[in-house]
């Protein structure tokens, strides 16, 4: 596949909470390329940094990549940062 690249501000999951699961939503014109509104895992980096994760619907049409602690940890980001994040593989290869 040709790598994905967009650039994505990290929230939190429930913005009520201010804790738990943090997400990049995926730009609307990149969702088909991951292969649409539905759970997948993925692999590529964010600002560098390698990652393994997974891309689920966020309602309302969204699409959002799940950021793990191990990730911000090892890109140096932090929840409300805008990251570049470099999709590299789609599915259960990834």
């Amino acid at each position: 596949m040709e790598p994905i690249r967009f650039k994505s501000r990290i929230r939190f999951w429930n913005p009520d909470k201010a804790g738990g699961l943090a997400v990049a939503d995926v730009p609307n014109e990149l969702i088909a390329a991951l292969g649409g509104l539905r759970q997948q895992r993925v692999r590529g980096s964010i600002d560098a940094a390698d990652f393994t994760s997974n891309v689920m619907p966020a309602g309302a049409g969204r699409l959002a990549l799940s950021v793990s602690k191990s990730m911000l940890a090892a890109s140096g980001a932090t929840v409300g940062d805008e990251v570049e994040f470099l999709v590299t593989g789609v599915g259960t290869g990834a």
